[in-house]
């Protein structure tokens, strides 16, 4: 199984729990250093587990919902540079509604949280990352509009679509660069968000989401992947 050279640098947005923590814990158990991020009120988990990698983690404060924190925070950062830049954010609606019975309020909360922020994110810390490095954002199969035959979790699947998107035009807008961009569909995992009923244990998705996403370090332009580094179609 690939392992990470120790190295590394990596810059995780979205990082105080679930998925993005345990990127945070695995990629510290390989030997990298991590700049990691939660918002203000949920950055507990990432504290503690600073005080056992204190050479290795950097914790941050950054709620990626408001731009103006997100200029501090690359303002804080400006003069660092990463091998890989990750993006990790999602939040769903009640699972049973449907786009036509959701609340403008609700479907304006998950689209700025998993699709308009996760792009400023990228937008504002692209910068920092090396040429060789990769940027990566944390999407989901279900923003697969080829795989959608059954609906169900309709906003959701819309956030992602859209982010899948909005990821293809920056890779259009930045075709020459030399930088890997991923869009990772890390499977359904039993997370809070994911639930108790999810296939997966976080165990048997992030150390293959890890490997995939090194598995791709220098092939540029934009690739949308599974955790065990299947294509996922658009």
């Amino acid at each position: 199984m690939p392992t990470l050279r120790t190295h590394k640098t990596v810059l995780l947005i979205g990082a105080s729990r679930g998925l993005g923590f345990a990127m945070v814990e695995a990629y510290l158990k390989r030997g990298c250093k991590v700049i990691a991020t939660g918002r203000a009120l949920s950055r507990g988990p990432l504290l503690h587990l600073a005080e056992r990698f204190p050479e290795l983690l950097e914790v941050e404060t950054v709620d990626i919902t408001v731009p103006g924190q997100l200029n501090d925070l690359h303002a804080r950062l400006s003069e660092r540079r990463v091998d890989l830049l990750f993006v990790n954010a999602g939040v769903k609606n009640d699972d049973r509604e449907t786009i036509a019975d959701v609340s403008t309020d609700e479907f304006i909360r998950v689209m700025v949280t998993n699709s308009l922020s996760p792009m400023r994110a990228i937008e504002t810390f692209a910068d920092l990352v090396l040429p060789t490095g990769t940027l990566g954002v944390m999407s989901s199969g279900q923003g697969s509009l080829t795989n959608n035959t059954q609906g169900n979790y309709e906003v959701y699947r819309g956030s992602k679509a859209a982010l899948n998107m909005f990821m293809r035009s920056f890779a259009a807008r930045h075709h020459d660069d030399p930088r890997t961009l991923l869009l990772m569909a890390p499977g359904w995992v039993r997370t809070d968000m994911g639930g108790p009923e999810a296939r997966l244990n976080i165990d048997e998705s992030v150390p293959r989401l890890l490997d995939t996403i090194e598995a791709h370090e220098g092939r540029p332009g934009l690739h949308y992947l599974d955790y065990l580094g299947r294509v996922v179609p658009w």
